[in-house]
């Protein structure tokens, strides 16, 4: 029972850390009262500005005080003040500006220890390994820092050593975050109680795996790997030669750190475009790869000079199941289209409600909350006033956060918060919500193309408006193309696949008159050189048969008019 140590343990086990401090309770309550004494101070300080009418004079002394107490704290508190460091709307600015600090700006550890550590974990010389390798670190962060350098082999490198004694020191904070977190819980409402412990477990596991290295190269490989076709993102090569659990060698990025807006317009290059990268990448990686980003923070983004932008430090990361994508994309179109009930329904889904819960009630108090939140058009849509307001919810009704979606919601405010940094009247869903419309309106795998079909049927209807909304939204976006989607739409219908949606539409047209002879025209000048005229006028024919005698009656004259178009044009083209 007392083997244990904590830096033996290389993956998080609660209830092994739980026994080690058990029985050293003058351990735990050491760090607590220390951790404790230190805010004090603090808050004390921040009390005697007020009663001394000095808050103005003293805000710098005050925000350099704080940023110190985080780092003095160790690692577990330098995230929280990393995390911190990209809400402007959260904390102000003399206290940000030194938060910012904490993102590769801490305070070295010796350099000679650095290099023995280097050469312990590769079992060679510094020599052997690097013809150059900086006496001091370039960037100090809150488990490493790192040094530039220069293979034996000539390619630049980055070195990332972390530092010593780590694990003993996130162990303890991990076991005193998960006591505070079950002692709170009771006192909390239900559902922001509900698996507080979870949450702290989540993030221990996370911590633990971006502690070790090996597991850092290999989700760095795994993220090149699903943006390899894409030419805005770039991602560092590892030199596996070169890399043990403690020790990382990867390829040097030469460029800028996002929030660095003087050098990125110096270097030709406009911030917005670098930060819709960022969001448009940041979506490719929850909804398309599964396999996301957790700690996205200032530090670990870069614009480079060809206009692309670096991801580094792949320790926080995280793996979405399959169902959890599709219906966060279900999630965000219901939102934005103001869909609450099947909102409601999404929610149970993704594990914010339990199966038993009855949504009735809560149908109308997210239209009231979250329809406020959203504004009177998806411009007005912030990701943290949306969060803000839903918040409201959990203390009236079983909402709860699923340990997952806390690195989820973690990360999408982190990269919101970096755009408002830069911008602040920026709107995530300016550049969200296109890219979705863009994913349903082009996407060709089949579960796409049944979110497409769930999103433009409302119990049994076909909504055009909400077909006209994808692509009037998607087209905010320069590089869409509404002729490839719409030939790829049209095939789909005239497939075997499409009969559904073939007898959906013919229903549809029964009811809504919208199709006219020059919307057809319209249509087939954008799909005339892919598909043939008689091809169509078969599918035409062959729709009616699906109807029933008063369905056909009805859509005859239209048909019939489509008919004689189609015949027309093939007469034409003879």
């Amino acid at each position: 029972m007392g083997q244990y140590q904590p830096a033996q343990l290389r993956r998080y086990n609660p209830d092994d850390i739980a026994r080690h401090y058990r029985y050293r309770p003058w351990l735990a309550w050491g760090r607590l009262l220390r951790i404790i004494w230190s805010f004090a101070g603090f808050i004390l300080s921040l009390k005697w500005d007020e009663w001394q009418n000095q808050v103005e004079q003293n805000k710098g002394k005050r925000a350099t005080q704080l940023r110190e107490l985080l780092t003095r704290l160790g690692p577990t508190f330098i995230k929280v003040g990393q995390a911190l460091s990209t809400r402007p709307d959260l904390i102000r600015k003399d206290f940000l500006e030194e938060l910012v600090k904490l993102q590769d700006q801490l305070p070295p550890f010796d350099s000679a220890i650095a290099y023995r550590i280097i050469e312990a974990e590769l079992d060679r010389s510094v020599p052997e390994c690097f013809s150059e390798l900086s006496p001091t670190p370039v960037a100090a962060a809150s488990l490493g820092q790192v040094y530039r350098g220069r293979l034996v082999t000539g390619e630049e490198v980055a070195v990332k050593v972390q530092r010593p004694h780590l694990r003993p020191v996130i162990t303890l904070d991990l076991y005193l975050m998960r006591w505070a977190a079950s002692w709170l819980a009771p006192w909390l409402p239900l559902n922001l109680g509900h698996d507080l412990t979870l949450i702290v477990d989540e993030f221990g596991t996370k911590i633990f795996e971006e502690i070790d290295y090996i597991n850092e190269g290999r989700n760095a490989e795994k993220f090149a790997s699903n943006f390899r076709n894409d030419l805005q993102v770039k991602v560092p090569s590892i030199y596996w030669r070169y890399t043990n659990t403690h020790v990382l060698t990867l390829e040097w990025i030469n460029g800028f750190k996002l929030t660095d807006t003087t050098r990125i317009r110096e270097a030709g290059l406009d911030p917005e475009e670098i930060i819709k990268i960022g969001v448009t990448s940041g979506l490719q990686q929850l909804l398309e790869h599964g396999f996301f980003h957790a700690d996205p923070h200032p530090g670990n983004l870069f614009a480079i000079p060809d206009g692309r932008m670096a991801y580094i430090d792949f320790g926080m990361m995280d793996q979405l199941e399959e169902t959890t994508k599709e219906t966060l994309v279900d999630a965000l179109v219901h939102l934005v289209n103001k869909d609450y009930t099947d909102l409601a329904k999404d929610f149970v889904k993704l594990g914010f409600l339990t199966p038993d819960t009855n949504i009735c009630p809560i149908v109308p108090a997210l239209e009231s909350v979250l329809g406020n939140a959203i504004g009177r058009n998806v411009g007005d849509f912030n990701f943290k006033t949306v969060t803000d307001e839903f918040s409201e919810l959990m203390y009236e009704y079983p909402f709860r956060v699923p340990a997952k979606f806390a690195l989820i919601i973690r990360s999408l405010v982190t990269q919101e918060g970096i755009a408002l940094s830069l911008n602040p009247n920026f709107k995530i869903i300016e550049v969200g919500y296109p890219y979705i419309a863009r994913r349903l309106l082009t996407g060709e795998s089949p579960a796409l193309r049944r979110r497409l079909l769930n999103v433009l049927f409302k119990d049994g209807k076909f909504q055009w408006q909400r077909l006209e909304n994808l692509i009037e939204i998607a087209r905010t976006d320069g590089n869409f193309d509404v002729v490839p989607t719409a030939k790829m739409g049209l095939q789909y219908l005239l497939s075997d696949e499409g009969k559904f949606l073939r007898r959906q539409l013919v229903l549809a047209l029964t009811e809504d008159d919208r199709l006219h002879t020059a919307e057809v025209q319209r249509l087939w000048n954008l799909v005339k050189d892919d598909i043939q005229p008689n091809r169509l006028l078969n599918v035409a024919i062959g729709m009616l048969t699906d109807l029933s005698r008063e369905g056909v009656a009805t859509i005859l004259p239209k048909a019939t008019s489509l008919a004689a178009f189609t015949e027309n044009q093939s007469v034409n083209n003879n």
